[in-house]
């Protein structure tokens, strides 16, 4: 049973289903919360509940983490000073249907950069999964209208979120150099610290600007959120899947957000699936059997 409640591909779609929350409270809350404060004070509230978990390993496991600082800086700085605080600007001028495109373009990048720098290639099969996917995201956003993409106007929100996408993809790629033999805790608090000293002189500055919280139970509520299972447990989740499935797998898990954004309205919100939602829904999870199912039953990987 454990084992199941482990497995990198169950870790990597309740990873997806946090992210998909952070993605519709980020552009929700944006009146509330300013984007440099919402990435601070995340990291701030993931931080502490890693911390506990991560104090007993610090000294036996010190010289490890001393000597891998340098990759331990690098995804600190990307990962969690990086990543969300472009995501989060980005929803600060774009609409949440850009974002999400955009976004599913992740696993894209992933692909490509480790084709280009590590020389790892998709069988074509693995191929096929990946596009399947993405024009099954790109059904649910355009609301299976190809006319829309002529419609969507691109602005200064949507450079920062390609920024975003460009981070991530590259932290994705780089945890294979984290260091080995640390334990996961200790590893995410590390990341975190660093994310945390990186948020705080931006965080600074806004405050500056006298751009604050307004802080109210919704604002209160989103920020516990986004700190507790986005941060804390999404990364604890997805850091240990990549491990085990490799990053382009990985990362082609973030195709599930349209998905799950459909299913969070239909509960949420009362909104009635249409038919372009059971059609993209039917292609990204067939993409994603394409890449993850069948080539281990092939005995490739």
């Amino acid at each position: 049973m454990s084992a199941r409640l482990t497995h990198p591909y169950l870790l990597l779609t309740l990873t997806t289903l946090f992210w998909s929350g952070n993605m519709v409270l980020g552009r929700a809350i944006r009146g509330d919360v300013p984007p440099l404060t919402l990435a601070f004070w995340r990291w701030a509230i993931a931080l502490l509940l890693v911390l506990p978990l991560a104090l007993p390993h610090l000294r036996g496991q010190w010289p490890l983490l001393r000597k891998g600082w340098k990759p331990v800086l690098v995804l600190g700085v990307l990962g969690v000073g990086g990543y969300n605080t472009l995501a989060y600007v980005a929803l600060q001028y774009t609409a949440a249907t850009n974002a999400v495109l955009l976004n599913s373009f992740i696993p894209i990048a992933t692909i490509a950069l480790s084709w280009l720098f590590l020389k790892k290639r998709l069988q074509r099969i693995e191929g096929l999964g990946v596009v399947l996917s993405f024009v099954g995201v790109a059904t649910i956003v355009l609301r299976g209208d190809p006319g829309t993409l002529g419609a969507l106007a691109l602005n200064v929100g949507d450079l920062w979120m390609l920024g975003a996408v460009l981070v991530w993809a590259i932290y994705t790629i780089g945890l294979q150099w984290r260091p080995a033999g640390v334990h996961p805790m200790l590893m995410l608090a590390a990341f975190t610290t660093v994310g945390v000293a990186v948020l705080a002189p931006a965080y600074a500055w806004e405050l500056a600007q006298e751009r604050h919280i307004n802080l109210h139970w919704g604002s209160f509520a989103a920020l516990l959120y986004v700190g507790i299972f986005p941060s804390f447990l999404g990364y604890v989740f997805y850091n240990r899947a990549v491990g085990e499935v490799g990053a382009s797998k990985a990362s082609l898990f973030i195709h599930l957000m349209p998905v799950f954004g459909t299913i969070l309205s239909a509960i949420f919100l009362a909104e009635v699936p249409l038919w372009y939602h059971y059609a993209g829904i039917a292609m990204i999870f067939a993409g994603i059997w394409l890449t993850t199912a069948l080539p281990a039953k092939a005995g490739r990987r």
